[in-house]
C-alpha cells in the first residue's frame, strides 16, 4: 500500500515536472515565431527529418493547436519524402558494372601512351608490374582506344 502511494506521488512529481517543461518551450516558441515574423528559416534535411519525426506521432489536427515553425501539412510532407526515403532500400543497392580504373592510373597509361607512341596496349600492360600495380587488358585496351582517335603529331599529313 505505502509502496503504490509512493510511486503514485513520483509520477505525478514526474508528470508535473514534464508538464512544466512543455510549457516553458510552448511559450519560448511563441516568442521566438513572433520575433522571427514573416521570415522563413532554411532547415537542413537531417532537421527536417527530426521535426517530421517528431511531428508525425502528434498528428496534423495536434500540431494545427500549437505554434510550430512549419505548417502541419509542410510536416507532414517532410515525413512522407525524408523519413520514408530512409526505408526505401536506395543506399542499399550496388551500382551495376566494373568499378572504374582510378584517375590516376589512367592518366599514367595515358602518359605512357604519349610517352611511347610505338607502343600497343599488350606493351603498356607488359610495363606495369615494374611498378608493383596489376592492370588487367581490358581498361588498358580502352585507354589506348582512346588515344588511338587522337591523332599523333608525326601521323598528320601535312598539304
Amino acid at each position: 500500500m505505502i509502496l503504490q502511494v509512493l510511486i503514485a506521488m513520483i509520477a505525478g512529481w514526474i508528470n508535473r515536472y514534464q508538464q512544466q517543461v512543455i510549457a516553458y518551450l510552448l511559450e519560448e516558441n511563441r516568442i521566438l515565431h513572433a520575433q522571427l515574423g514573416d521570415r522563413r528559416i532554411c532547415f537542413t534535411d537531417a532537421e527536417r527529418r527530426r521535426l517530421a519525426a517528431l511531428a508525425f506521432p502528434l498528428g496534423r489536427k495536434r500540431l494545427k493547436s500549437l505554434t510550430t515553425l512549419a505548417t502541419p501539412d509542410t510536416l507532414m510532407r517532410w515525413y512522407k519524402q525524408l523519413v520514408a526515403q530512409k526505408f526505401d532500400g536506395s543506399q542499399k543497392r550496388n551500382k551495376l558494372g566494373r568499378p572504374r580504373v582510378a584517375d590516376e592510373i589512367e592518366a599514367l597509361v595515358l602518359q605512357m601512351a604519349n610517352d611511347n607512341p610505338t607502343w600497343g596496349y599488350r606493351r603498356i600492360q607488359g610495363a606495369w608490374p615494374t611498378w608493383d600495380i596489376v592492370l588487367t587488358r581490358s581498361p588498358c585496351a580502352i585507354f589506348f582506344g582512346v588515344i588511338t582517335l587522337i591523332q599523333h603529331p608525326r601521323d598528320v599529313k601535312e598539304g
